[in-house]
């Protein structure tokens, strides 16, 4: 266990060495010294950092969790299976009619609920507590699923029957002609509502504040009632906010002309 935890602390003292805010030559480090954003025990630069870190980390973790399980509302949706069909369209109805606070209110102290049940079947009666970041992870997947089901299935929609003829007419097999023609015209269709849809999530993120994680709202709030500098630190919390979102932008930038590489000129 020594071993491991301190590979660990290896691992992350490596990657604090690039922390854009504390890190050798973060922002806080280097024009925060002395004051409210300072790094160490002298401001909140540290605190701050971490709720970054948490945010990012939590936005990462929910996207892939989130297309698969829109590609799978989409595929039920357009099924030849009526139940699929009505399935989807019950999902997609109430996670997009819910409010994104109240799913996760859902999430969170349901799943306390159904792991304590469980539990008790097995004898034990002892208090469990739910992660927040695995609980903020679901409940912000499940509310983003169901706005990607609806981008992806109307990406489907623009994709010609034709394109499905002519994977048949090769031999290629219903997964192949999936996998080889379908999606990546699926990924170009529907990655601009995709876009969209990551900086919502983005924003999001803020929720998991109220249930505990140490975000960048939580750790902002937090600062600002120490300090009684509330509009500071929100302002702080605004400029790292838009800050991921242009980060985001650009990456999104290059992945949109990744995706249109083989599209034929104009």
């Amino acid at each position: 266990m020594g071993g491991i935890s301190s590979a660990f602390a290896s691992l992350g003292a490596f990657f604090g060495m690039f922390d854009p805010l504390c890190g050798p030559i973060g922002i806080f480090k280097l024009l925060g010294e002395g004051t409210l954003v300072s790094c160490g025990d002298a401001g909140w630069g540290d605190e701050i950092a971490f709720g970054v870190a948490v945010t990012t980390a939590l936005a990462l973790a929910t996207l892939p969790l989130g297309l698969l399980i829109g590609f799978l509302v989409a595929l039920a949706a357009q099924s030849e299976e009526k139940s699929l069909r009505l399935a989807a369209g019950i999902y997609t109805t109430i996670f997009r009619g819910l409010p994104e606070l109240l799913t996760l209110f859902i999430v969170y102290y349901g799943m306390q609920i159904l792991i304590q049940s469980v539990l008790g079947l097995v004898g034990y009666d002892g208090r469990v507590e739910i992660n927040a970041f695995l609980a903020g992870m679901i409940a912000l997947a499940v509310v983003n699923s169901a706005y990607s089901g609806e981008v992806m299935l109307s990406a489907f929609r623009a994709i010609p029957k034709g394109q499905y003829e002519a994977g048949d007419a090769l031999g290629l097999g219903r997964r192949k002609t999936m996998v080889l023609i379908v999606l990546p015209q699926l990924v170009r269709i529907a990655l601009p509502g995709l876009v969209n849809l990551w900086m919502i999530l983005l924003k999001d993120t803020s929720y998991v504040s109220i249930i505990g994680l140490s975000d960048i709202l939580r750790q902002t709030g937090v600062a600002a009632k120490v300090s009684k500098e509330a509009f500071f630190f929100y302002m702080i919390a605004c400029g790292l906010y838009l800050a991921l979102a242009v980060l985001s932008s650009f990456a999104l930038r290059f992945i949109d002309r990744w995706s249109r590489r083989s599209e034929a000129p104009r």
